[in-house]
């Protein structure tokens, strides 16, 4: 993946808010310690947004994701804050409204397709089973619905297919199934936790086209997670970059792209591969992301950062510059 797209984006514009997430705080408590995987993140998706999250494993956009669908397992916790989907807190409703939430007006493509779907049902029984979960349709009518999301979504022969088993399809097709599976129920919000990473490049590019055509006809807004900007560049309009359960730096995609400011977004910039490097070693951060049982005081950044100073034992705000990003560092 290369870092920018090939035609210059369009600048976001004004949308109403969709998620509002302030001072998210999910907790683990593991070993008789507290790690904090989401410490205080606070950020909205706007109607038909579409908003990057990056990072490294460990930096907490999984557990972020999975918190706003409120499918933190146990020792994991959310410990405050608020999660505003239009009018409702999904931080206190019970766990019955929730499950209408999900799926109805939130949808989930999770990281990996083969172990989301059942092995032992057709495809066809379980995208009929997501779709009446929230629809009062027939069988029949369920069922040209699961045809009419299959083909919609790029599967040929979808009539064929609604009678395959998970294991006789290959990984790309099973992540459309599971994009299909999604958007069923029409939701006004789609995550998606690391959609392409189990796959080989050329099927990646074909799920972010995907992506992009599904986007512009049925207006859904986008949280996609990923480690991975070059992906980011291709679908998203914002990004926001994680480190240790904190938000380094949000911006336009385009700001990040031509100007990081955080000394982690630069980072992250700097591994990406570029055909000009051809037979250069990579570039890498120094150092790794510390153990969350072992976290530093201060920023969390600090011990790997080439910028490092003596401010960096305190943790700065998220503060927003004059272009309108916001960015927690000592430099800025």
């Amino acid at each position: 993946m290369t870092a920018g797209p090939q035609e210059p984006r369009p600048a976001p514009r004004h949308r109403d808010p969709l998620l509002t997430v302030t001072d998210l705080r999910t907790y683990f408590n593991l070993a008789g310690a507290q790690i904090k995987a989401v410490d205080g993140v606070t950020f909205t998706v706007g109607e038909g947004a579409s908003v990057g999250v990056v990072g490294e494993s460990g930096s907490g956009k999984s557990v972020m994701a999975l918190s706003v669908l409120r499918l933190v397992d146990r020792p994991g916790y959310i410990d405050g804050g608020r999660m505003i989907f239009r009018d409702r807190d999904l931080a206190q409703l019970t766990e019955r409204e929730m499950e209408d939430m999900r799926g109805h007006h939130i949808g989930l493509v999770p990281q990996n397709p083969m172990s989301a779907l059942n092995p032992v049902y057709t495809v066809g029984r379980q995208l009929i089973e997501a779709i009446r979960a929230h629809r009062r349709l027939s069988g029949s009518e369920a069922r040209g619905e699961a045809v009419r999301l299959l083909q919609m979504v790029g599967i040929p022969a979808p009539d064929e297919r609604m009678r395959s088993f998970p294991h006789s399809m290959s990984g790309g097709m099973l992540q459309r199934v599971t994009i299909a599976m999604a958007l069923a129920n029409e939701p006004e919000l789609l995550i998606l936790d690391e959609p392409t990473t189990a796959l080989d490049v050329t099927i990646q590019a074909q799920i972010l086209d995907l992506l992009l055509e599904l986007r512009s006809r049925v207006n859904v807004a986008v949280l996609l997670i990923t480690h991975d900007l070059g992906v980011v560049s291709e679908v998203c309009e914002e990004v926001i970059v994680m480190y240790c359960g904190r938000i380094m730096e949000h911006a336009t995609v385009d700001q990040v792209l031509d100007d990081p400011q955080h000394p982690y977004t630069i980072g992250l910039l700097s591994c990406i591969p570029d055909p000009s490097m051809k037979g250069q070693r990579l570039k890498a951060i120094d150092g790794t992301v510390p153990s969350p049982l072992a976290m530093p005081s201060g920023c969390p950044f600090a011990p790997r950062c080439p910028s490092v100073m003596e401010a960096c034992a305190q943790m700065p705000e998220l503060k927003t510059t004059e272009d309108g990003r916001r960015v927690a560092c000592w430099l800025r």
